[in-house]
C-alpha cells in the first residue's frame, strides 16, 4: 500500500484559507503524496503562499493558469499529476489526517471501487455547524442528488475514462455530474462512515449560489446530458418529481397557515385597501 496519491487543490481568491488546507495534507498519516496547487488566475496571494510551501517541502507543486473555473483547474492539476489515485480538495476545506490512508486501503483492496468519500462537518470559524452523511454506492444513488462529498479520492483511471470534469459547468454541481459519469462506467462508491472531511461554510459560496440561483438550470443541464440514464429510470424519475411537487405544495400551505403570515396579512390589509382605492 504505497501508491502515489496526487492531491489537487484549485485556488481562486481563497489564499487566506489555503494554509489550513495544505496543513491538513502535510499532516496525513499516509505520506506518499504530491500536492498540486492550481492558481486559477487568482489576484490574491495564492502564488506567494504556494511557492513558500513548495520551498519548505518539494511535494507541494505550483501551477498557474488563466481563470477557467473549478472544473478547468481540477483538470489542469490532474493532467499534470503523477499519482495513480487522485484526491480533490478545495482551498478552503480540510481533511482529517487519516483520510488518505483509509481511502487508499479501500481502493487497494477492492478493484470495483472507483470513488472513496466520507461523512463530514460544516464549520464556520471554530464552530462546527452540522454533520452530513452522504450514502452513495452506485449509479442509482446519484440520480437525483450528489451521494458523495464534492472532494473525494478516486482512481485516475476513472477520470481518464470519462475525460475529466465537465468544464462547461461553472456554476456548481460539477462533482455530482462527474460522479454520475464515473458510476455510469460501472464503478462503485465507498463511503467511510466517519466525519473525516471539514467543509468551511461561507455566507455566500459557490454551493449556496448554486442552490439559490442556478439549481434549476444546472439540474436541467445534467438531466438532458444524461437523458439515456433517466429514461432507463423513468418510474424513479416520475416518482422523484411528483414527490418534489408535493413537498413544495405542503411547504407553501404550511407557510400560508403560519402565525407570522396570518398576522402580517391582517396588518397589511388596510394598506392594501388604500392601495386599491388610490388605483381607482
Amino acid at each position: 500500500m504505497n501508491r502515489l496519491v496526487s492531491v489537487i487543490i484549485p485556488c481562486y481568491n481563497h489564499a487566506h484559507f489555503l494554509t489550513d488546507a495544505l496543513q491538513s495534507v502535510l499532516e496525513q498519516t499516509y505520506q506518499n503524496w504530491e500536492c498540486i496547487i492550481v492558481n486559477d488566475g487568482s489576484p490574491d496571494d495564492t502564488e506567494k503562499i504556494a511557492q513558500e510551501w513548495g520551498k519548505a517541502d518539494s511535494r507541494f507543486l505550483y501551477f498557474n493558469k488563466k481563470n477557467g473555473g473549478l472544473s478547468s483547474a481540477r483538470n489542469h492539476g490532474i493532467e499534470n499529476s503523477r499519482g495513480e489515485y487522485i484526491l480533490t480538495l478545495d482551498a478552503d476545506d480540510k481533511f482529517d489526517k487519516t483520510f488518505i490512508k483509509k481511502g487508499v486501503q479501500i481502493l487497494d483492496e477492492n478493484s470495483k471501487i472507483g470513488i472513496v468519500s466520507c461523512w463530514g462537518f460544516r464549520f464556520m470559524g471554530n464552530k462546527y455547524l452540522e454533520q452530513f452523511k452522504p450514502d452513495g454506492k452506485n449509479l442509482n444513488d446519484y440520480l437525483f442528488k450528489n451521494a458523495a462529498i464534492g472532494n473525494s479520492l478516486f482512481r485516475k483511471k476513472c477520470w481518464e475514462e470519462v475525460k475529466g470534469f465537465d468544464q462547461e459547468m461553472k456554476n456548481g454541481y460539477e462533482d455530482w455530474e462527474f460522479y454520475i459519469r464515473v458510476s455510469k462506467e460501472g464503478w462503485e462508491t465507498k463511503i467511510i462512515k466517519e466525519p473525516l472531511f471539514f467543509y468551511r461554510q461561507h455566507k455566500i459560496s459557490m454551493r449556496t449560489e448554486a442552490l439559490n440561483k442556478y439549481d434549476y438550470e444546472i439540474r436541467l443541464y445534467i438531466f438532458k446530458k444524461h437523458k439515456d440514464i433517466y429514461l432507463n429510470f423513468y418510474d424513479e424519475m416520475i416518482s422523484f418529481f411528483l414527490q418534489s411537487i408535493d413537498l413544495n405544495r405542503k411547504n407553501e400551505l404550511k407557510r400560508l397557515n403560519s402565525i407570522n403570515f396570518r398576522v402580517g396579512h391582517y396588518i397589511l390589509k388596510p394598506f392594501r385597501f388604500f392601495k386599491q382605492l388610490f388605483k381607482k
